[in-house]
């Protein structure tokens, strides 16, 4: 006769626990990439820019031609022409060529002032935020100041005070877009000030800068950084903008917006060659603004 051995009452109650042991909870920047991965109009949008920026990166190895290099004789062929398949400039130049090292200046003076714009207005406004009082006041008043003038005009006030060139866009730039983020910053910030573990931090002693740097800065830099990426694409549509204008990049440099300036004399001849430089500013704009959308909504915990 068999014998069936009864569980003690311990291994029981440690069955049970096992058995209701709470799932391991995902944390929030895994839950946020979860979601991305859901959403097939940002993925699109990120590997259509991966593709982009892969292809302005190795122009020297995909550049059919010289971007310098051009012939009258060969002047504003038409897409398709044998040798170059997007056919060539007012030069003669090739555009294809044209176009990857265009992307170039266009992406680097579509980027880096955003990025100075948010380490500088993140700053300023996470101080104005959380110090307040006369700090606050004093920031923030004089960000207004800069909200009295359209983006686009103010853009084009200061490279023409300071004359034409890649640094003296960048700087203005710079300029439209650090009141943007200052107003941003401060406003998530003074969300973040007053919460329970902020207080808490504060009763055991701990300094301002170490509040600031260990409780607060992971709080307010995903917002802030979602709206820098959506000013991407604006600052993309002023600096080819201001290279339009002849206050940006100066020839015979290849930079999509100067190609646009340079190109619409031949809009009647080549028309299609003549949009393909604006077509390239239109994909990146709306790639960058839809992932920014994407990734606004990824980190929104109630959707």
């Amino acid at each position: 006769m068999s014998t069936a051995t009864t569980p003690t009452a311990a291994e029981a109650e440690l069955a049970v626990q096992a058995r209701q042991a709470p799932v391991r909870s995902q944390g929030y920047w895994a839950g946020v990439f979860k979601r991305v991965r859901r959403d097939p109009v940002t993925i699109a949008c990120a590997a259509i820019l991966l593709l982009m920026l892969l292809a302005i990166v190795f122009a020297p190895l995909l550049a059919p031609h010289e971007p310098y290099q051009g012939s009258m004789i060969r002047r504003l062929r038409g897409i398709g022409t044998p040798n170059y398949p997007l056919g060539t400039d007012e030069l003669g130049r090739d555009i294809v060529t044209r176009l990857l090292y265009g992307g170039r200046l266009s992406w680097f003076m579509g980027i880096v002032p955003v990025v100075l714009a948010f380490v500088i207005g993140t700053t300023l406004g996470v101080t104005a935020g959380f110090m307040g009082g006369k700090v606050n006041m004093a920031i923030m008043r004089t960000t207004d100041i800069f909200y009295a003038f359209p983006s686009v005009l103010l853009a084009v006030a200061i490279s023409g005070a300071l004359g034409a060139g890649i640094f003296n866009a960048i700087l203005s730039l710079t300029l439209v877009f650090v009141p943007q983020i200052i107003r941003v910053a401060e406003s998530v910030t003074q969300g973040v000030r007053n919460l329970d573990f902020v207080d808490a931090a504060r009763a055991s002693g701990a300094s301002g800068f170490t509040i600031v740097r260990v409780h607060v800065l992971g709080n307010v830099l995903g917002p802030i950084f979602v709206y820098a990426t959506g000013l991407i694409s604006v600052c993309m549509i002023l600096s080819s903008g201001l290279s339009f204008l002849g206050l940006g990049t100066k020839p015979p440099e290849p930079e999509w917006g100067l190609m646009l300036n340079t190109l619409r004399t031949a809009i009647y001849v080549q028309p299609w060659v003549a949009v393909l430089p604006g077509a390239c500013i239109f994909v990146t704009s709306i790639c960058f603004n839809l992932l920014s959308d994407g990734l606004r909504q990824a980190m929104d915990v109630k959707g």
